[in-house]
């Protein structure tokens, strides 16, 4: 997304965004249960609902942040990171974690996730975080591409083994 494109503003996340980061958090939970339903929740009754309750608690956060991608008056995109302690269980020191990253499908390619990842990253540094990790699901190949682009590299693989069969 080109720096003086006055169309599309990048800001932090107010209670008024909730009703779209809903529906674009919804988005994420359908599509990742569509790459894996074994293995990503199914969707709840109201999806948009339970996202939108669910960003709103991490508005509250100190350590964490949502921003948005605006344009015209309407969010497009979003961006969820958390200041995470260090964990034995993961084997990592204190990080940065990039939990969401979505854009709306028909602003896609514009460059918008990579200013959202680049604005959490910015936040991360500046809240004193030495690195950023992130999840993304295998069969993303799309995401995998955007996040190897702006800087990401793979450091762990998820295995999952279902034990109802």
């Amino acid at each position: 997304m080109p720096e003086s494109d006055p169309n599309t503003i990048i800001r932090r996340a107010s209670e008024a965004d909730l009703p779209a980061l809903g529906k674009l958090g919804a988005s994420l939970l359908l599509l990742h249960h569509g790459l894996d339903p074994d293995r990503f929740m199914a969707s709840p009754a109201d999806p948009e609902a339970g996202y939108a309750w669910f960003l709103g608690t991490q508005l509250k956060e100190a350590d964490a942040a949502v921003f948005v991608a605006e344009r015209s008056g309407a969010v497009i995109g979003y961006v969820y990171a958390a200041l995470e302690p260090q964990s034995w269980k993961e084997l990592r020191d204190e990080a940065g974690f990039i939990h969401d990253v979505v854009v709306a499908e028909e602003t896609r390619r514009l460059g918008i996730a990579s200013t959202l990842i680049d604005k959490a990253c910015e936040w991360l540094r500046s809240i004193g975080a030495p690195r950023v990790v992130l999840w993304t699901a295998e069969k993303n190949e799309g995401a995998q591409r955007l996040f190897t682009r702006v800087g990401f590299r793979r450091t762990m693989i998820e295995m999952t083994r279902e034990l109802d069969s």
